[in-house]
């Protein structure tokens, strides 16, 4: 793979701890990883050399065994692995349909000579149609939301394409979400299409809770580095969880 998505919150979320170097092998680790389309070699000290951090093979070997697991004698990342398959899910379902089209072609141009010209067209013309309504799951978003949202769409009579696709990604990435969850979104709310705006406020009033929450909890007089570098890290947190919120509304109400 030369290209593979990027979401800059999840990735900071699940790696605010690392330091500078830290940071910076499990990135190219990443990039390694995607590149070849294969786990890396269980020897960190070559690991570390194939992606040019020989120096830091220490550091390199801390990474891959908290972002790796170890599986038939490599290391494995589950996660890049489910993208992987999902690239090559794209590959080869695209390849089929290029093959379909050229064998349509071949027979569209065969039947020229043939008694049943008025027949094959058509037969061809619906194969077109019903494959051209078919839109692969997009990489990250998991097949029951890909299928609930498809089934709500086609309820709504609303086409999917990949322009409408985009279009939600754009929003959702302005609204600092990851696709699925806008998809998922658009599910549960029984929305036709996404817009940033539309959770803006809810999302407002969350950190507005969280601060709230914060702020009620005096400080204590030996409050060290280690703690403040915590609620740092929380302040910086992505927004709180729809029970979490569910129960803080209900403390409001009854206050």
């Amino acid at each position: 793979m030369h290209y593979y998505q990027f979401n800059i919150g999840d990735y900071a979320s699940h790696t605010r701890h690392l330091n500078l170097l830290e940071d910076l092998a499990y990135r190219r680790l990443l990039d390694a990883y995607y590149l070849h389309e294969k786990p890396l070699d269980i020897d960190s000290t070559l690991v570390a050399r194939q992606i040019g951090m020989r120096e830091h093979a220490d550091v390199v070997d801390a990474i891959l065994n908290e972002f790796f697991e170890i599986v038939d004698g490599y290391f494995v990342n589950l996660r890049a692995d489910k993208e992987i398959q999902a690239y090559r899910g794209k590959i080869e379902q695209a390849s089929r349909a290029g093959k379909a089209s050229a064998e349509r072609r071949s027979n569209a141009r065969s039947t020229d000579v043939q008694p049943n010209i008025k027949q094959e067209p058509l037969t061809i013309k619906q194969e077109t149609k019903n494959t051209a309504t078919a839109v692969a799951p997009p990489v990250g978003v998991s097949q029951s939301v890909w299928d609930d949202f498809v089934k709500q769409r086609k309820a709504k009579k609303a086409p999917v394409s990949e322009t409408v696709i985009t279009k939600i990604r754009n929003q959702a990435e302005k609204a600092g979400w990851s696709l699925e969850d806008a998809l998922a979104e658009i599910c549960a709310r029984g929305w036709t299409g996404f817009n940033a705006d539309w959770v803006k406020e809810k999302q407002t009033f969350a950190q507005q809770a969280a601060d709230v929450a914060r702020t009620t909890v005096p400080i204590a007089p030996n409050h060290d580095a280690a703690l403040k570098a915590i609620e740092a890290d929380l302040k910086r947190a992505v927004p709180i969880p729809k029970n979490i919120r569910e129960q803080i509304n209900a403390v409001l109400k009854k206050a």
